[in-house]
Order: structure tokens, then sequence, then C-alpha cells
């Protein structure tokens, strides 16, 4: 891939060029590499004398641009969820009639109601408009949890006019990039833009977090991709009155149910207060401007969160360079944990490999296989492969999504050991590390993970996942998946009862474990799920070692068969637990019954 160099330099009043003023249109098949957030390479693409369709990463994004005075009178129209191909349309055709540019910028996930106006517009998108995705980086770093993110690279590489724009882009391995001669133009800074860091590594989040915040002066900005860490944060530091919290609209939802009411779904600095709370949502691409230098703030927990870890050569440098006029200070607080592998780029890149040769010679065998039940065997195995993940549902190679697993394992692997982590600020050339601090302390979140709140009762845990459970709702974001992960990690039993019989029938229940699962049995067999719902339920009913009366036996096994509508061919009595457990009949206070020694069946 062809690369250049353009310098971009800063007046003696501190102005940083303006990318226009070096690069006055972005060529096509370009990937932009800025080095430095904010130099206006969106702005230079709204202001330019074409059609312009830009993709950005999130709705904030757009919401901000379409609302920014320096573009009001630049014809711009946003995109996203609630914005229909109708209203596209509308705006096409109002902005022929007024001999204006289209200026569309669009969301990756509603980029197809763009494709479906010019469509009905008669136009085709791929010789009419310039094609701009920025904050192109986001297309690997998100194409773990967000499938959809790339959705418009395919008709992408068929325009004649495009190009990708980015701070901190990462390396792109699809073969199109080469295929199509793209050339890399990287703007090269002639003056020092290297940032302080201090570097915060703890086995104890929540009580490095106090340590660094008491020393803190001004307004912060907090940014932490979890808003269950947030809310558990702001609570356990007693910020709740000092705290606004901008993050996705679910995650709104989520801590106004909490009776957190001072959150916002984009950035407002109306609501904002002295500690200010983002996720990821807000990391790129959101301009941010304040009169005052703000205190900056990176949380990782790499026990409860891992997908709250920042990788300083792009999240980091995009969280910093939201702020227009500059930040006062930075501080990255994170724990560590030794169970996140360490690998090189190559020894990925060589499981991939690996992953890909299996792969082949199973699908080889699915060919080739000569009956029903070996194709079917072979077919079921191809699923499960890691691989299978990387392919798309024409069996292609989802590129994107192999960068995304060697960028997020290489993150991980910074997050092995302190050091590793300092290690990783050192060789990014973004920041300088001012101050390196280990704050340790007797108890981390090591142990914290394994006592797993033992303080409450089993029943009061279940209340409460069950009340996260609700919250949570459908999983849409990965925070969202991960967190319920985490829940069944926790207590897969209670997970399970909530995901079959929900929580009006828990709590009608009492939270009582028997019962619960009885409930669950009767909910399998009413959805044929497995036809040995019978056995389980007596399995449920009786335990093995214990000895029941015969009275209880016949009352217990005669209740479960007319739950479940069965007739038996024989009278139920006392032995007929025999159909079910090795047993010895005995007597207990002259009451005769039977002690349970072993299972038959299941």
């Amino acid at each position: 891939m062809k690369n250049r160099e353009i310098t971009v330099s800063k007046e003696a009043n501190g102005k940083i060029q303006y990318l226009t003023e070096i690069l006055p249109e972005i060529p096509t098949n370009t990937i932009l590499y800025k080095k430095l957030t904010g130099l206006g390479a969106t702005y230079g693409e709204l202001k330019a004398h074409r059609n312009s369709i830009i993709i950005e990463p999130n709705k904030p994004v757009i919401s901000g641009k379409c609302k920014d005075p320096k573009h009001e009178k630049d014809n711009l129209f946003g995109v996203f969820d609630g914005v229909y191909t109708d209203d596209v349309v509308a705006y096409m055709e109002r902005s022929i009639k007024q001999s204006k540019h289209f200026k569309i910028l669009t969301t990756p996930e509603s980029f197809h109601k763009v494709q479906e106006a010019f469509e009905e517009m008669d136009m085709d998108i791929r010789y009419n408009s310039f094609l701009l995705f920025d904050e192109c980086h986001k297309i690997v770093k998100d194409s773990g949890f967000r499938p959809d993110i790339t959705l418009p690279m395919d008709l992408f590489f068929e325009c004649e006019q495009k190009a990708l724009v980015s701070a901190t882009p990462i390396e792109f391995t699809d073969p199109r990039f080469e295929e199509q001669k793209f050339q890399t133009i990287t703007i090269k800074p002639t003056f020092d833009y290297v940032k302080g860091m201090n570097l915060h590594a703890t086995n104890n989040l929540l009580q490095a977090a106090k340590e660094v915040f008491a020393d803190l002066k001004g307004n912060c900005f907090v940014f932490c991709n979890s808003t269950d860490t947030i809310y558990s944060l702001m609570q356990q530091l007693d910020l709740l009155d000092e705290s606004a919290v901008f993050c996705s609209e679910k995650s709104v939802e989520k801590l106004k149910g909490l009776k957190f009411e001072n959150v916002s779904d984009i950035w407002d600095k109306g609501i904002m207060k002295r500690y200010n709370w983002l996720t990821s949502r807000f990391y790129n691409a959101v301009d941010i401007e304040l009169e005052e230098k703000p205190t900056i703030l990176l949380l990782t927990d790499c026990y409860f969160a891992d997908y709250t870890a920042f990788d300083p050569n792009t999240d980091t440098i995009q969280c910093v360079g939201r702020f227009r006029n500059g930040v006062s200070s930075i501080h990255h607080i994170s724990n560590t944990n030794r169970n996140f592998m360490v690998r090189s780029k190559e020894e990925l890149k060589g499981r991939i490999s690996c992953w890909k040769d299996v792969y082949d010679m199973l699908q080889n065998h699915y060919d080739y296989a000569t009956t029903v039940s070996a194709k079917d065997a072979y077919g079921t195995i191809l699923t499960s492969l890691p691989y299978a993940e990387m392919l798309d549902e024409k069996g292609r190679s989802k590129y994107f999504k192999i960068d995304n697993y060697i960028n997020t394992e290489l993150v991980k692997g910074y997050y092995n050991c302190p050091d590793n982590l300092h290690k990783a600020y050192k060789n990014c050339d973004a920041f300088t590390i001012n101050n390196y601090s280990i704050l340790d302390y007797k108890l981390g979140d090591y142990e914290r993970l394994q006592r797993s709140n033992k303080s409450n009762s089993i029943k009061e845990k279940r209340k409460i996942m069950v009340q996260q459970l609700e919250l949570l709702g459908e999983c849409q974001t990965e925070m969202e998946y991960q967190f319920k992960r985490d829940l069944e990690q926790a207590d897969s039993f209670i997970v399970e009862a909530y995901n079959k019989i929900g929580k009006k029938e828990i709590e009608r229940l009492k939270y009582n474990r028997k019962k619960i699962k009885e409930a669950m049995i009767i909910a399998d067999y009413h959805a044929k799920v497995t036809g040995t719902e019978v056995s389980q339920m007596i399995y449920n009913s009786f335990e093995t070692g214990k000895w029941y009366s015969r009275k209880f036996i016949k009352e217990e096994i005669s209740r479960i068969f007319k739950l479940f509508g069965i007739v038996p061919k024989k009278a139920v009595t006392s032995h007929t637990i025999l159909d079910f457990f090795h047993a010895v009949e005995s007597k207990r206070k002259n009451i005769k019954g039977y002690q349970l020694t072993m299972r038959k069946g299941i």
C-alpha cells in the first residue's frame, strides 16, 4: 500500500492548521491517518463542493454535527434510528430543488436507508457521492459485538469516490484495499503533541478510585464503558448528587430505573456536573467544547467488566481528543488480570491460520460425505469451530472480524500485569508517563470476585440478580451480553430460571429452589424439550440418601403424574418409587417407608 506524509504546523498563537489548508479535498481510495483529533477532516468534507455521505460511528456524533452552528448553512441531514428512507428521499428532492449538495451523515446500521433512497431517486450511489467512513478504526474495534457496523463495506468498495479517516486507524487485512491500490496519507505534526499520562495500576479499583479522586480539583470527565460500574462507583464514592452520565439510550433507561435522573444519550453541556461519566458511545468523534481544561480519568475493571479495557493506541487517544481546548491532566486507573493471555500479533495470526486449516479440512469432509448422518455430524462440528465466527453467510472470510479478534487479544495482553500496561503506554507515541503508581491493597478485585458478596444470603443475591436481569432486558451491546454472562457465571440456576419462567413466577414461588425447579421442568414439558421431565420432577422431589414414608411417596408421585396428565398402567403405590430409585424398606418411629440409595435412569 502506497504511503505519503503531509506535515501540519502550529501557529505562534497555538492554533493548529486546519486540514483543509494542507489538503483541500480528500482524494479517493485513501486512508487518512490524522494522528491528531480535531483537524477537521469531516468539517472539510461537509464544506467540499461535492455530494457527500459520511458514515459516523453513532448517533451522538451525527446529532452534534447537525446542531453545530459552523454547519448551519451546509445542508446537513442525519440518518439514524427513527429516520426513514422516505425522509432521506424528501431531503434529496429538497436539496436538488435548492441546487444544494447532499451532505448526509449516517450510522452504519442506517446506511441501507440512504442506499434505498438513492435507488428510489434513480441515482447510483456509486457514482454520485463521495463516501467517507469517519473514525474507521471503529470498523475493527466494534466488529466483535456490532456485526452490522461493516454492512456498508461491500458497497463502499464499489464506489468510485471513497475514503476512510481516523486519528487512530488500525491495520486492515481485507485484500480489497490492496486490490484497489488504496494509499495511506499520514498527517505528521511538526510540533510536540505528546501528552502526559498518570498511570495508576491497582488490585482494587474502588479503593484506588477513592484515593485518586480525593486529590482532584475542578471538573472531571470519567470514561468507563460499563454503566453498572459507573453506578456502583457513584454510589460507593458518594458522588450521585455531583454526577452526570452520558451513555446509550438503553443504559439511560436502566439508570433511570435505579432512580438516577441526571443522564443523557447525547452530550449535553446543560446537565454537566463536577463528575461527568461517559461510556464508549462518547469515546470517538464527539466534540466537547469547554472554556476550561478538565481532568480526564479512564477506569478499567478487568475482573467484572473486561470490556472497559482501553487501547492506549486508539481508545485513550480518542477520549482525550474529545476536548477541543485541551485537558489539564490525564489519569488511567486499572486493575490487571493474570488470566489474560499475552500473545504477539504473529502468534495470533498463526492461531487463526490453524483454525482456518481445521475448518477447511472438515469442510472438505462435509462436502464429500456419503451419508446424510455423516454430513449432519460434520455440519454440526463446523458451526462450533472458532473459524466459523470469522465467516459470513456466504462462507467468505470476515476480515474486519479477524482484525477485531487480533486487536482485542493484543489489548487484553496489555492488562495481564502492571508492567505490560506501563510498556504499552511507553510504546505509544501519543503519551509520556508523568507518574506511574501501583496502588496495592490487602483485598482486591480478584478476592471480591471470589467472594461474590457473601454477606448476602443466597435468596438476597438471587433477588438482586433477577432485578438486574429485568433491567437488562434483551441484550444489544457487548456490555449487556458480558453482564449477562457474568450473571450466568455467578448463578446459572437463577438465570436459567428467569429465562424459562420469568420474574413474576420466581417471586410468586418466593425464591424457593425446589419449587422453582419444578416450575422449570413443567415449562420444559410444555415446550417438549427433553421428554424426561417426569423423571426430573421425581428426582427434584426425592433425594438419594434420604428416607421417605410410604404415604408421602404415594402422594407425591400421584401429584407429579397428575401434573403431567399421566395415567399409569398400574396403580400408584409407594412401590412405584422403585421404578426410579434403588431403595431399602425400613421403619422410622413405627412408620413404614423407603431409604433411597441410588438413582435409576438419568
